[in-house]
């Protein structure tokens, strides 16, 4: 890759604010809370109001204030709560399951009088524009919670313009169009699934199932990237049509657009943990940027004078800043004309003589081959049918063929030997009623094998139900020879068994070490 990249040297005192378009604010989520600084000053802060608890926790919290339950039995009601209820359970609750039981009449005492609140924490952000595409036009803060929530934020007030329910938690957002007009929101969550919400959707639409969990997520036009924690670069559509794939050569950490508007070019930045950066556009690689430290976060825009600037901070806690210069080409190279594997050359082997006879024989005895081939596949077909047929007759399928006593019958052998524990399970599938009077009867050879009881009775078949019955079987040879053992499924007055196994046994490993 060529050097398209140049290192700022140092940073330059900051410049008095030049007539021009209004200078932008910065947003910082923490918590429950969005910090928002103008001039690196704090200008003001947008705590999220607390959600309504669980009414069985409140109810519950209420009980241990009057000291109607002691803090063991809290616990316990809790533990119940959280695994029952759709709304999860508030710090409080949470932190009073982590306590150890000396601890919990303390805490109990101390929080007991104060009101139940369920504060929700911020997981992701995004911008997206009010009402103008302009570069100085106002954008709303688009903010994912970890109580499954997206909240839009109006720019000036700060007050909610909507809100919309995910089906689990959002760990990134992608937001394109204007509020006032048309948007789509993109949400990548906990669950690996991307839902996508319109304007006037009442309900987010799942259009993406991910194979592994989302690492970041960027839209590049019209296409979503998703880069995966299985070391993969995935391209889908807004419908969820997979596009490409690109296999990383490390684990991603972080991603970002690289997007140039006076070139209509947009690129994806992917910072992997072997301290490179990719630039990637769809699936080809533009370039790599080596760094110093692992890169842990990117953005890409203007810098001052610089509108290509591509800034990223370290895990060591370093920023790094790195100017595209202006005359830099980030094209992947194109091929005219097909792809250059089709001009490799096959390793075709020669043709020998017999191949050439072969040839010969099947251009002129095509016809007389054809009715060979099919006179052989009708006897198959007529020779497989009558063996389904024997087996139907005789009984001699594990699955029984009787409308009556539909049963089925499945064998494990456990052991090395010369003992063997033999389980069969015994199922009935019958709509009417419960299938008794059913005898289990084993043929196998004396010489070889030995059983306490050749017949055993059933007990009472309940349709649905599966019935393990367990017996022995001892080898009597030290040859290192094995046999199989015939299992039936009888029923008392019927001459024909209901359904035959056929039990490969094996080895006996005792005897033969012995």
């Amino acid at each position: 890759m060529g050097p398209r990249w140049q290192q700022d040297g140092a940073f330059g005192k900051e410049k008095k604010k030049e007539p021009g378009p209004r200078a932008p604010s910065l947003a910082v989520p923490a918590g429950a809370a969005v910090y928002v600084y103008q001039n690196l000053r704090p200008f003001y802060k947008h705590r999220l109001p607390p959600r309504a608890p669980a009414p069985l926790e409140r109810d519950v919290w209420d009980q241990a204030r009057q000291d109607k339950i002691d803090p063991l039995m809290l616990k316990e009601m809790l533990e119940s709560i959280r695994e029952k209820a759709e709304i999860p359970l508030s710090a409080r609750s949470l932190r009073f399951l982590t306590l150890e039981p000396g601890e919990l009449q303390a805490f109990v005492t101390l929080h007991k009088d104060q009101p139940l609140q369920h504060q929700t924490v911020i997981t992701c952000m995004t911008t997206l524009r009010k009402d103008l595409a302009d570069e100085d036009g106002a954008t709303c803060l688009v903010l994912g919670t970890e109580s499954r929530e997206v909240l839009i934020l109006d720019p000036e007030a700060f007050t909610g313009l909507a809100q919309m329910t995910l089906a689990a938690v959002p760990a990134f957002l992608e937001a394109t169009g204007q509020f006032d007009v048309e948007y789509r929101l993109t949400a990548a969550c906990r669950n690996g699934c991307l839902y996508l919400l319109r304007r006037d959707s009442r309900r987010p639409r799942c259009c993406i199932e991910l194979s592994a969990q989302p690492v970041g997520l960027v839209r590049v036009q019209k296409t979503l990237v998703v880069g995966c924690s299985d070391d993969t670069l995935r391209g889908y559509t807004q419908k969820g049509k997979r596009l490409w794939t690109v296999q990383l050569p490390a684990p991603l950490l972080t991603m970002a657009l690289l997007e140039q508007k006076s070139r209509g070019f947009q690129a994806v930045l992917a910072a992997l943990s072997n301290q490179e950066v990719h630039v990637y556009r769809d699936k080809a690689l533009l370039d790599v940027i080596q760094t110093p430290d692992v890169v842990t976060g990117l953005i890409f825009g203007r810098y001052g004078r610089e509108d290509s600037t591509l800034l990223m901070t370290t895990k060591g806690g370093g920023l790094l800043v790195k100017m595209l210069k202006r005359r830099a080409v980030l094209e992947a190279p194109l091929a005219p004309g097909p792809p250059l594997a089709q001009a490799v050359r096959l390793a075709v082997p020669k043709k020998t003589r017999l191949y050439v006879d072969q040839t010969l024989r099947e251009r002129e005895a095509g016809a007389a081959m054809h009715q060979v081939f099919q006179t052989e596949l009708s006897r198959l077909r007529l020779s497989a049918a009558r063996a389904y047929v024997r087996a139907l007759q005789g009984s001699l399928a594990p699955l029984s063929a009787t409308p009556q006593h539909p049963l089925s019958l499945r064998a494990t052998v456990q052991g090395v030997g010369p003992t063997f524990k033999l389980t069969l399970h015994l199922q009935s599938a019958a709509p009417a009623g419960a299938s008794t009077g059913l005898l289990l009867s084993f043929q196998y050879d004396e010489h070889l094998y030995a059983m306490a009881s050749s017949l055993l009775r059933t007990p009472m078949l309940v349709p649905g139900l599966n019935y393990p019955i367990e017996t022995f079987v001892e080898c009597l040879s030290d040859k290192g020879i094995s046999d199989i053992i015939k299992v039936l499924v009888l029923q008392e007055g019927l001459r024909t068994p209901l359904l035959t196994a056929h039990i490969n046994m094996p080895v006996s490993e005792g005897l033969v070490a012995a």
